[in-house]
């Protein structure tokens, strides 16, 4: 299989862009090359076409969470609002919140539609589908929470979902009309051209070794300006010297093309994303070349990209349970998204009096990233928008605790997801019988 990501495999190959050479200074310097960043400068230039920006990349554009992801743009905001301390009745923030991350997905399709971005967008929203009573009765009490949030979601039964989407022993589901799909390389590539029109000054193979408020040192020289944009994802704790998020990475498989009776009996007319209702999900699309591509659920790194055990054989074992027809299709590429967490699985973004902002655990969809590189740039321009009162700004989680015990927990965690997810599977089996 192909070690790169099925998206840059789909787009031509491009030039490495200059790496910095030497001392500068600037308006704004934007740390890290992926969509937080490009769409931060992209907003930050639309506000004040005159600012000078620097955007910097240690390897190259969408090389992280944002062009290895699965392509997803939804409003779907961890953690779900069935865990959260508060009700909407008490917290007309986090209600905020929910609108305008759904307000995000229908700003990514325009904005890629406004600058001519070919991405591949497709609004076809998300079914999430349960296939045994426990993740059934789950999957009813989380839709009914976010009802109350505002979100426009509802439950399907068996043949409502059979006539989205194909999956084997569907029991039921529910779908939100609040998610898009699209290529990600290609809205990286996009945006890039968008913002160096602009004006904006992008190096890549640039690695900063320090940030902080008025100068990011890097391995080619300082970029010194009173404000700082720090967007680096999963390398947040290798650049900032904190533990505010942890390293995760999702592996992701692609088939090969299908012909168009394969789809006919999988579904997928309207390019939905397909989400089992498992703990450690995986997430499901189809691709503009008529591929399944599926992403597993987010583990602990061993060292980010670093990994161990079976991934894409636990992950082709359970994409052809879920599918039977595609049993005996080949699976031509496999790659590794590496993603940042936040303590409390919330993410964050924010700014500091002395001019460092900070983007934290957007990890790979693009409408939350576009929300956060949005927010961002109203926090740095000053602007008295809506955006920065929104109770995600200035969130801060707390420090992980020193690798060796995060990365026990988080496999502790994930052990724990599951074997609750082989009990429901057990119960269910005992019901039956």
């Amino acid at each position: 299989m192909a070690a790169d990501s099925l998206w840059s495999s789909l787009s031509p190959a491009r030039e490495a862009l200059p790496t910095l050479d030497g001392d500068t200074v600037a308006d704004v310097v934007v740390v890290g090359g992926g969509l937080s960043g490009l769409w931060t400068t992209y907003y930050l230039l639309e506000a004040e076409p005159a600012l000078d920006v620097v955007l910097l990349e240690a390897a190259t554009l969408g090389s992280g969470a944002s062009g290895r992801g699965g392509g997803w743009c939804s409003a779907a905001l961890p953690p779900p609002p069935a865990e959260h301390p508060g009700t909407p009745e008490d917290d007309d923030g986090s209600w905020q919140l929910r609108a305008a991350l759904r307000d995000a997905v229908v700003e990514v399709g325009g904005a890629a539609a406004a600058e001519q971005v070919a991405c591949g967008f497709a609004y076809g929203g998300a079914v999430t589908v349960a296939r045994n009573p426990a993740q059934l009765a789950r999957l009813e009490q989380e839709t009914a929470a976010l009802q109350a949030w505002g979100d426009d979601v509802r439950m399907l039964d068996a043949g409502q979902v059979r006539e989205l989407v194909r999956v084997e022993g569907a029991l039921g589901g529910a779908v939100s009309p609040d998610a898009a799909v699209l290529d990600p390389v290609r809205l990286v590539r996009g945006l890039l051209d968008v913002v160096q029109a602009r004006g904006a000054r992008v190096h890549e193979g640039t690695r900063a070794l320090r940030v902080s408020p008025g100068a990011v040192v890097t391995e080619q020289g300082t970029v010194r300006a009173p404000q700082v944009v720090r967007a680096v994802g999963a390398w947040a704790p290798q650049l900032s010297g904190t533990r505010e998020v942890a390293p995760l990475v999702s592996t992701f498989v692609a088939t090969e093309p299908l012909p168009e009776f394969v789809w006919a009996q999988l579904g997928f007319a309207r390019h939905e994303t397909v989400v089992d209702a498992r703990r450690l999900h995986v997430r499901v699309r189809r691709s503009d070349d008529d591929r399944l591509v599926v992403g597993g659920p987010a583990i602990p790194d061993v060292g980010v990209l670093e990994r161990t055990g079976d991934p894409v054989g636990r992950l082709h074992r359970t994409v052809t349970d879920m599918f039977p027809v595609l049993a005996d299709v080949r699976l031509t590429h496999r790659w590794d998204a590496p993603l940042g967490l936040t303590r409390d699985r919330r993410p964050a973004v924010g700014a500091d009096d002395d001019g460092l902002a900070w983007i934290a655990g957007v990890r790979d969809d693009a409408a939350l990233a576009n929300l956060a590189g949005r927010t961002v740039a109203a926090l740095v321009t000053g602007a008295d928008d809506p955006l920065v009162r929104l109770p995600w700004v200035n969130h801060h989680a707390g420090a992980w605790e020193p690798r060796p015990v995060r990365t026990a927990g988080l496999v502790a965690s994930r052990l724990a997801d599951a074997w609750a997810d082989r009990v429901d599977r057990w119960t269910a089996r005992t019901a039956r019988h």
